[in-house]
């Protein structure tokens, strides 16, 4: 949903940030690439330091670098499928450093066994439902149903960590990842049947 409706704007805004990083010689997987280690340092260092603000932050410079890399690669008439294996791959490592970042502050000085938790299932859910899809394509079938898409995981993620931080009561946080944890979980079965139906 927010994919469909939020690309085309998105993708306007940033052109002008896109067009100056190939002037700067910068190339579409090079982005990618430091947009997956600032994400990945906004989450795994600020995080467990219980930075739940900052963090999120630091993120959100990091996290629009997987439209820009697209933007990039289409401007440039540089796309490949190097260039849309590493963008895949890498986007399963940023998902997995934010809910890693998470569950290593509320398994530590967070002291929210119970959140923590939730965000450990959050994390191996996400990648299930990634999973099943790209093994689901790999073998000629489709599984593109779900209501827990990435877009959304890590928009709301993301924005209810950073409120949690500005001093939101933690349940919210909870009950947020609790519903991500039950729509990935509904996602994963609803793929699992798509590609069961195909198969028959």
């Amino acid at each position: 949903m927010l994919n469909k409706y939020a690309r085309a704007f998105f993708g306007a805004l940033f052109t002008p940030v896109a067009k100056a990083l190939l002037r700067l010689g910068l190339s579409p997987n090079a982005v990618t690439v430091i947009g997956t280690l600032g994400v990945c340092a906004g989450a795994l260092i600020f995080y467990p330091m219980g930075e739940l603000f900052w963090g999120t932050v630091f993120i959100t410079l990091f996290v629009f670098s997987d439209l820009i890399d697209g933007l990039m690669a289409r401007l440039s008439n540089k796309g490949s499928q190097l260039g849309s294996f590493l963008d895949s791959v890498l986007d399963r490592v940023q998902d997995g450093a934010v809910f890693l970042g998470l569950l290593l502050w509320f398994f530590t000085g967070g002291e929210n066994l119970w959140l923590g938790t939730t965000a450990a299932v959050c994390l191996m859910l996400g990648m299930l439902v990634s999973y099943i899809r790209a093994k689901a394509e790999s073998l000629g079938y489709r599984a593109d149903v779900g209501i827990a898409e990435r877009p959304e995981r890590m928009v709301l993620t993301l924005v209810f960590t950073g409120f949690t931080g500005l001093g939101l009561p933690v349940v919210v946080l909870q009950t947020v990842l609790t519903l991500l944890a039950a729509a990935s979980l509904l996602t994963v079965i609803q793929r699992m049947a798509s590609v069961a139906r195909q198969a028959r």
